[in-house]
């Protein structure tokens, strides 16, 4: 059936979702899984009356971030060992967070995305966007969303 998923996560509790669906499925059908947690880069403003960072403020912030991210999919590892998966963690750097679940499922040789939708509506969902629907409509690998 699978043979490797991908799960992206983002540390939300209804990431957390995904993340016990897709280790459950993974471990029913004895496929891997490659953990993610895309992180944006920091913005930087390039309008009048924006007010310039330090460089190695930039750096540190995005190295903050990154830890993090790195620490949130280790502990997706450690469930993933409990349960007998075995799990890639992996840390995106972009601020196209679709773009980059897709990639990564790309390079990982993933036949499954496992990913959570917070189901906006309305005009949050214009202003906010959908990364599961950016996803659902340009990825050819299946997708299963969890809400």
């Amino acid at each position: 059936m699978y043979q490797r998923i991908l799960i992206a996560t983002d540390g939300s509790p209804l990431s957390d979702k995904a993340v016990e669906s897709g280790l459950g499925l993974a471990s029913l059908t004895g496929a891997s899984v490659v953990a993610l947690k895309v992180v944006p880069r920091y913005p930087r403003s390039y309008f009048e009356g924006g007010l310039p960072v330090d460089q190695d403020d930039i750096k540190r912030i995005e190295k903050q971030w990154s830890d993090a991210a790195q620490e949130l999919v280790n502990k997706v590892k450690l469930r993933g060992t409990d349960e007998g998966v075995s799990v890639k963690a992996v840390v995106a750097k972009s601020d196209l967070v679709a773009e980059a679940v897709i990639a990564a499922a790309k390079k990982h040789k993933c036949d499954l995305i496992v990913m959570a939708s917070h189901g906006r509506k309305g005009i949050k969902r214009l202003l906010l966007g959908s990364e599961t629907q950016h996803v659902l409509t340009h990825s050819h690998i299946p997708v299963l969303v969890l809400r």
